[in-house]
């Protein structure tokens, strides 16, 4: 949560921080800031609001210096004012200071500094540490060190971006908790929450570690870990392209990434199918031992990411003689659960920067466990603390609401399964062979389903102005609709429950009359019949039934009011075609009701805090 970007070097610094707010806005919206040192010294420009807002007032001002630090801010303390708005300065506004985080002991800090004498503005946590800060600084000789005392007297989570008005041609940056990453450039320099907002200028960049402090120049960076000591980190290449991170003409980023899924998902496959086997030989260097001796798999995320892991929990019980426990981060962490050495732990973040998940990967690898992160980040904070990462390979997904880094989570996690299987001999050579043919062939009939928008846009507007819905689903369709009514929640502000079908009857029943329409997975599998009959019960309370359904399905019809059609294919691989037609009906839902897309109200992107 929050988007951070720092710059120094020959460009006009305003320019570089509004595109690299725009970039990692999606991080924050509520308000934005910019602090450039001019000849003037510091200057502070904040507007609540978007990117575009500050634009406009910052237009206004000569704002002419080569060092500046940027912020949009997702607010926790203090509401949403051009007052709580970050940057934060100190009293003498020499220093000028961003943040991402919490501050969870800002109570104790702001009352010892008020017993100093001094004056608080905001109600932020944030500004309590750019005035500790400056009471630091005066009593240390220089700010590496001011920056080692300040980490240990803050508790919490914090990325933060800080400007001295008595330095010129650089800036620092701290990181505990909340990702940071540098970026190098030739005679300029950078920082930013991630590399999305870098790809313009660099493909050169440095992951800033737990507790790094690093002072960023025009010649380059130096790095101070969180006892003070100069350390060298190392320079990775990122493998995005900056056109990964535009629209191409699309109206809205979701749309642009719906429609990317059957490449995602063509990416996510690349050099792990082998003459028809699953290999993943160039990603994991696992032997059989090391693969017979897991007993458990214990997959852990948040949102989205959890439903793709529901999702695969059913693959892998079906292909594999693991146990399989599915949790939310932030109850596993909390929870009892053993994981011990005979326990693969797989986390799934799309950021690999998600508090809670970090929180209950530690977890496990304190008890044991072998740690495998499923992520499309590389150099994320998750990628770096496991044992063995599975890259999505999806490029940055800009949109709020995630829709191809699910698809790309369900692929990983089936190669996974497939893999597993296959290595434990609970799925056989021709079996697995015949899986991975379909696997194949379904980024294909992925794109079939996004060729049929049209169809979808004009059921959406059928029911775009109901206020609840009903989804249902079975087996692996189940989580499908799961995530299918937290699409329409996220970006369309309606309300909608998912439940297993069989539990309708068990209570949810009673939600249903001619107003809340029902949404119900229904392919052609081992348990179409038994949804049918869910189907009867709903319109017998005479909801509006609308299915996604198997195409050629002549029954289906006769029960339903409306249909959105997916090609056959194996049971298993359902999840894959079945989340597209949600995805659509959901955005174009939101667009008919006039909602903000890519950046719905109250939500971020990466959840950094707890």
């Amino acid at each position: 949560m929050c988007g951070i970007v720092g710059y120094v070097g020959f460009r006009k610094a305003a320019e570089v921080l509004l595109d690299g707010l725009r970039r990692v806005e999606y991080r924050g919206y509520d308000s934005a800031g910019l602090a450039v040192r001019t000849e003037k010294g510091l200057e502070i420009v904040k507007e609540v609001g978007k990117v575009s807002d500050l634009e406009q007032v910052a237009r206004g001002r000569n704002l002419t210096g080569c060092q500046g630090i940027g912020h949009t801010r997702w607010a926790t303390h203090g509401g949403v004012t051009v007052t709580n708005a970050h940057p934060h300065a100190d009293g003498a506004g020499r220093f000028a200071l961003v943040h991402n985080g919490i501050i969870e002991n800002y109570l104790d800090l702001q009352e010892e500094l008020h017993a100093k004498g001094v004056c608080f503005f905001s109600q932020t946590d944030t500004e309590v540490i750019v005035q500790l800060l400056a009471h630091l600084r005066a009593e240390t000789d220089d700010m590496p060190t001011a920056l080692t005392l300040l980490q240990q007297r803050l508790n919490g989570s914090f990325a933060l971006a800080i400007i001295d008005a008595q330095e010129p041609e650089c800036f620092y940056c701290v990181r505990r908790g909340s990702p940071l990453v540098l970026g190098l450039g030739v005679e300029e320099c950078f920082c930013a929450s991630d590399v999305s907002a870098l790809l313009p200028y660099t493909k050169n960049v440095v992951y800033l570690e737990e507790g790094d402090t690093a002072r960023v120049c025009t010649k380059g960076v130096e790095i101070w870990n969180e006892c003070g000591e100069e350390v060298c980190r190392d320079v990775a290449i990122v493998d995005w392209d900056v056109s990964m991170s535009e629209k191409d003409g699309y109206p809205h980023y979701m749309l642009k990434e719906i429609n990317e899924q059957g490449a995602v998902f063509r990416s996510t496959l690349k050099g792990r199918i082998t003459e028809g086997r699953i290999d993943l030989s160039n990603d994991l260097d696992w032997d059989a031992s090391k693969i017979n001796s897991w007993k458990n798999v214990h997959i852990v995320a948040c949102g989205t990411s959890y439903y793709a892991s529901l999702v695969a929990q059913r693959a892998l019980e079906q292909w594999t003689d693991c146990h399989i426990v599915v949790d939310v981060a932030s109850e596993y962490r909390y929870r009892r659960m053993k994981a011990d050495p005979s326990t693969l732990a797989v986390f799934v973040s799309q950021s690999g920067e998600t508090a809670d998940t970090l929180a209950a990967q530690r977890k496990a690898r304190s008890e044991g466990a072998h740690c495998l992160a499923i992520t499309n980040v590389r150099g994320s904070t998750l990628a770096r603390e496991v044992h063995d990462v599975l890259l999505l390979k999806a490029g940055p997904e800009i949109g709020v609401a995630a829709t191809k880094t699910f698809m790309g989570q369900m692929v990983a996690l089936y190669l996974l399964a497939l893999f597993l299987g296959e290595a434990r001999r609970t799925l056989s050579a021709a079996e697995a062979k015949r899986l991975a043919e379909e696997l194949l062939h379904l980024p294909y009939k992925v794109e079939i389903v996004l060729n049929r928008q049209d169809a979808i846009k004009e059921i959406a507007r059928k029911y775009a102005e109901k206020r609840n819905f009903l989804y249902l689903g079975r087996g692996n369709t189940y989580p499908v609709a799961l995530e299918g009514a937290l699409k329409l929640k996220e970006i369309s502000y309606i309300h909608a429950e998912a439940y297993a079908a069989g539990e309708m009857k068990h209570g949810p029943i009673a939600l249903l009359e001619p107003d809340v329409p029902v949404l119900v997975i229904v392919p052609r599998n081992s348990l179409y019949e038994k949804t049918l009959s869910n189907i009867q019960e709903a319109k017998a309370r005479h909801s509006a039934i609308i299915a996604v359904g198997t195409d050629g399905d002549a029954l289906l019809p006769h029960h339903v009011e409306d249909i959105l059609w997916i090609p056959w294919t194996d049971e298993e691989f359902v999840p894959f075609l079945a989340v597209v037609p949600l995805q659509l009906f959901a955005y174009h839902a939101a667009v008919l009701r006039g909602c903000e897309i890519d950046q719905p109200r109250n939500l971020a992107k990466s959840v950094t805090v707890e």
